[in-house]
């Protein structure tokens, strides 16, 4: 086990999400779901921006043509370069919210949602397209977290939470995914899989809710590192850097009686890996 983190944005956020690194503009971006709000952090200089959304959020992602897609509450929205805002397909369903998303290799947006209470099945994970067209992948999910692709594009990872497990599919020439099998089980103790990322050699880096750790798991589903961190509710992580080498990690504080200072604050890695460049959305 390792503890070789530092502090990249020292922050209160009630519950951080959703790190991207954006090539074009060297920044990472990251969400606190329930604080509505954007944030940008330039690491060179250390500048940080915020924007408010007027909604809960559960991922921000760079758009190819410029701007940010976002996973809100009520559906998915296109965010202009200039600020202008509409939305590319909303769906509002009440005691609904949006959760962790994640852009695949084809460009497409793959959203998931959540139910507040958290009841089992009130969730879903659907792919959305640059024309708005959407589509459910997995009904049945209770809290849609982390999704992510092979580096060859040929499987697909994801999390729904309570499960304790990292899913692998396959994924087909047409963007379907089929053949979901687990791929790790988080172990009682040891809190629930959130939010992942994938690196160069295909391994899969999960963060551990309640289990204030990342885990790197081999394309086998080996435990080979854990990273520890001093915040129990670590929540999702990705490469960015000049050369993707370095690890964010998102953390929160909602629900903590006694939260740690770090607490809602991104931590980074550096040197962690080497990590993929993650396309941005088409549309």
């Amino acid at each position: 086990m390792t503890a070789d983190h530092e502090v990249a944005v020292r922050a209160g956020a009630s519950l951080g999400e959703g790190p991207t690194w954006d090539p074009a503009t060297g920044r990472l971006l990251w969400v606190d779901i329930l604080g509505s709000r954007v944030h940008t952090y330039d690491p060179s200089p250390g500048r940080r921006a915020v924007r408010t959304t007027g909604q809960h959020v559960g991922a921000a992602k760079p758009r190819a043509g410029g701007g940010l897609v976002l996973n809100l509450r009520d559906g998915v929205g296109l965010l202009d370069p200039d600020g202008t805002f509409r939305w590319l397909h909303r769906e509002p369903v009440p005691g609904r919210r949006a959760n962790d998303a994640a852009v695949a290799p084809d460009g497409s947006l793959w959203a998931g949602t959540m139910r507040y209470d958290e009841a089992p099945g009130g969730g879903t994970l659907s792919r959305l397209t640059a024309d708005g067209a959407a589509g459910t992948v997995l009904g049945d999910v209770t809290v849609s977290n982390g999704t992510g692709w092979s580096p060859d594009g040929l499987l697909m990872y994801y999390i729904d939470s309570p499960t304790r497990r990292v899913d692998v599919f396959d994924r087909r020439p047409d963007g379907r995914v089929t053949g979901r099998r687990p791929l790790a089980v988080i172990e009682e103790g040891a809190g629930f899989p959130d939010g992942l990322t994938v690196d160069a050699d295909g391994c899969v880096w999960v963060a551990l809710w309640d289990g204030g750790a990342v885990r790197r798991y081999t394309p086998g589903g080996r435990l080979d590192r854990t990273v520890a961190l001093p915040a129990p509710r670590v929540t999702a992580c990705a490469f960015g850097g000049p050369d993707l080498t370095d690890l964010y990690i998102t953390t929160a504080r909602v629900g903590l009686t006694a939260p740690t200072p770090l607490s809602g604050s991104v931590l980074v890695v550096p040197g962690a890996g080497q990590g993929l460049a993650q396309p941005a959305f088409a549309g």
